[in-house]
């Protein structure tokens, strides 16, 4: 299959915090308390004044440039670094656009974001977006995306270096005794302090409200009164916190695959454990029924022991993959979670999975390295490090100590037979973080704002169906929109049900009957 296919669709979300991926976060109440006084009130209406010392960024011009891509133009948007201290210095975010191409009434500027968090807007918009989304949606409106802070071309976090990942990327992450527990923990650590030492002035400063913030003040130099919005997986907490924050700002938001921001750090990472397990028993019902399956054609439930004893092998003894990194279970674990996002992923699965159980992982570990953003030359994308430093500022960590996570493996198993464990001590990353947590889990009501479409898929591996039922109810004026199937998100995946739903509220502004249901 297309490797770009499986970068767009993994990119928009993260799973369970760590070294395998790292997590999806919730709400940032104490961050919206600490940083609204310096602009416009969370309750404000879209003529809200604006606050005098944003007023510089408010009413700034964008210059736009080629971007050396056909028909896309960039620009650079300025933020304040710290809200509460607007006086303090600036973020220089980048921007893209592709003009709408008619015909029709133009109908304003669509903001995307990818979600993760830390994948690229902008890169998801020039490789995906801006030439992929139905072409009536492209004729209407601008297509814009900014990249948040601390991502991409956005004053990026930096961490580690290449070979410093590889060797983060292949730690243990299922430990057996106190000497692996130990090197779990200090890779963690590791990891955190090379942040610190690398992004420091950045890093108490890349929260989910403060990039909402953000997109409100580029909403208002791109002239529109109110936002246009698509947010997938993380995208979808973004754009909540944005209503949130100015609900009588709010347009028309798409929240694809949504997040619930009311849930704790180990309650987000347990239920994404369990949706990868329901991921992984589509995949193996598939699977078996297939004569050359790599786990066996018995049943679901001997695939999944089977994979579990895959994993267990190659943690005893990694696999050759022709380079100097040998296969072994982290980067294994990382393969099979990869391609559990996108259905389209499965054939290569099978292939990559029966190559490596033949004693050569090349292929699996060319589904972890697109997971991980990792280049072939060894370099990284910011990805991961912007991941962490988000969610580590968005919610308290999942655990105050190793023994903690410890005490969470078998809830974790639970949850997941063949990924609980792994997930559940991936979960420790946020415990050594630099830089306190701002945000706390809560619900978010947005109250007075226009209709918000929340989408869920019912086997969505990262973002579990429940999750989207539960945002939609949080929001007052939210309307759930429902997709049978499997992969992570719906939008622009096949169901002309879903476009045309999606389509219909995004042209003429009315959302579908609350609970439609599509396959």
């Amino acid at each position: 299959m297309d490797s770009r296919r499986l970068l767009r669709t993994s990119a928009t979300a993260l799973a369970a915090a760590g070294l395998i991926l790292s997590g999806c976060t919730g709400g940032s109440d104490a961050a919206a308390s600490r940083s609204t006084p310096a602009g416009p009130t969370a309750a404000g209406s879209a003529a809200t004044p604006v606050a005098a010392a944003l007023k510089k960024y408010y009413g700034q011009k964008l210059t736009w440039r080629d971007c050396g891509v056909t028909d896309f133009q960039c620009a650079t948007l300025l933020a304040p670094l710290d809200y509460a201290k607007p006086e303090a210095g600036d973020v220089k975010l980048a921007v893209s656009r592709v003009r709408a191409t008619g015909p029709g009434k133009r109908l304003g500027s669509l903001l995307v974001n990818p979600g993760g968090p830390g994948g690229s807007a902008v890169g998801y918009l020039q490789g995906y977006a801006g030439i992929g989304y139905p072409a009536p949606v492209r004729a209407r409106y601008d297509m814009v995306a900014v990249d948040p802070r601390g991502v991409a071309r956005s004053e990026p976090v930096d961490c580690l270096t290449g070979p410093q990942m590889d060797a983060y990327t292949q730690v243990d992450q299922t430990p057996d005794d106190a000497a692996e527990v130990n090197a779990l923990s200090a890779a963690f650590k590791e990891f955190a302090a090379g942040c610190e030492k690398k992004s420091g002035a950045i890093l108490p400063h890349v929260s989910t409200v403060e990039t909402a913030r953000d997109m409100d003040i580029l909403r208002a130099v791109l002239g529109d009164e109110k936002l246009t919005y698509v947010g997938a997986s993380y995208g979808t907490f973004l754009g909540a916190t944005y209503a949130e924050l100015f609900p009588a700002r709010v347009g028309r938001l798409v929240l694809d695959g949504a997040m619930d921001p009311s849930l704790s750090a180990v309650d987000l990472n347990r239920d994404q454990t369990a949706g990868f397990e329901t991921a992984f028993r589509a995949f193996a019902a598939d699977c078996v029924r297939t004569p050359d399956c790599p786990l066996g054609t018995e049943s679901v439930a001997a695939a999944g022991q089977a994979l579990k004893t895959f994993f267990r092998d190659v943690d005893a003894e990694p696999v050759p993959t022709g380079e100097s990194r040998a296969l072994g279970e982290s980067l294994a674990t990382t393969g099979v979670i990869a391609a559990m996002y996108d259905e389209g992923a499965w054939p290569q699965l099978r292939e990559a999975l029966t190559r490596a159980i033949g004693g050569e992982g090349s292929n699996l570990l060319a589904l972890a390295d697109s997971y991980y953003e990792r280049e072939a030359d060894g370099t990284y994308a910011n990805l991961m490090f912007a991941n962490a430093a988000v969610n580590c500022l968005d919610l308290p960590p999942a655990y105050a100590a190793p023994a903690d996570a410890g005490k969470a493996v078998p809830s974790f198993e639970k949850a997941s037979p063949v990924f609980g464990a792994g997930l559940a001590w991936a979960a420790l990353n946020c415990t050594y973080w630099p830089t306190p947590p701002t945000g706390r889990p809560h619900r978010i009501t947005a109250a007075g704002a226009a209709p918000i479409l929340v989408v869920g898929t019912t086997r969505d591996p990262a973002t579990p169906y429940q999750w989207a039922r539960s945002l939609a109810d949080q929001l007052s004026s939210g309307t759930l929109l429902t997709y049978e199937g499997d992969g992570h998100t719906a939008y622009g995946r096949g169901s002309d049900c879903i476009d045309t739903a999606i389509n219909a509220y995004l042209l003429e502004g009315t959302p579908p009957q609350d609970g439609k249901r599509c396959s």
